[in-house]
């Protein structure tokens, strides 16, 4: 007998913000001072953790397609894949690849060696905040200084916005952000952004 449609895991899973997409969405405006917060749900993150002068990171950069960013707050991008450094032996591939496939490649990458390729897609969600006023939202609540002179596009760092543990990553000049916070925090966070782009509702054009 045939599987009934609309019942697999793929179809029923649902995103840690879906019950806040039409409030995102009337929140966000256009024009010089518009702002727009919305979900990206279901990328693929793996966390990987290898000695970055050991044999075993020259395989995962090859499998990679990248190096791995050696310094706080620097980014590497190849095809799907996104790098991000989250510390000296540490960091967050973010992709539009599978994540058990990828993991799963990063760890026969790893031949053995000490290591670790951890598929952690289910841990945290992303929002993005895009526009010309995306700037002074975050910077009600997130202790970075986030001037283009400090902060800019390729930059990600581990913060915090609001009282919620992100990683901050801006996507371009735009500006556009992305901001990764653990999935049982998103709905503070994405609530904490809605009260914070309230002034700029009535300011676009």
């Amino acid at each position: 007998m045939a599987e009934p449609t609309g019942t697999g895991p793929v179809t029923l899973r649902r995103s840690p913000l879906a019950h806040l997409e039409e409030p995102m969405r009337a929140a966000s405006t256009t024009g010089p001072q518009g702002v727009a917060l919305s979900e990206r749900p279901f990328l693929t993150m793996v966390d990987v953790r290898v000695a970055p002068d050991a044999a075993a990171a020259g395989r995962i950069e090859r499998a990679l397609g990248t190096a791995l960013p050696r310094n706080c707050g620097d980014t590497a991008a190849s095809g799907p894949h996104v790098v991000t450094w989250l510390g000296p032996d540490e960091w967050l591939v973010l992709s539009q690849a599978d994540g058990t496939g990828l993991a799963a490649g990063l760890r026969e990458a790893l031949g053995g060696d000490p290591g670790s390729a951890v598929d952690v897609s289910a841990n945290r969600t992303t929002l993005e905040l895009r526009g010309p006023s995306a700037r002074s939202v975050l910077e009600k609540g997130c202790p970075l200084d986030l001037h283009p002179r400090s902060f800019g596009p390729g930059r990600a760092v581990a913060t915090t916005v609001g009282p919620v543990p992100v990683l901050l990553w801006q996507v371009d000049a735009a500006p556009a952000y992305r901001l990764l916070p653990r999935s049982s925090f998103a709905d503070y966070l994405a609530r904490w952004l809605l009260d914070a782009m309230r002034e700029y509702r009535g300011a676009a054009c």
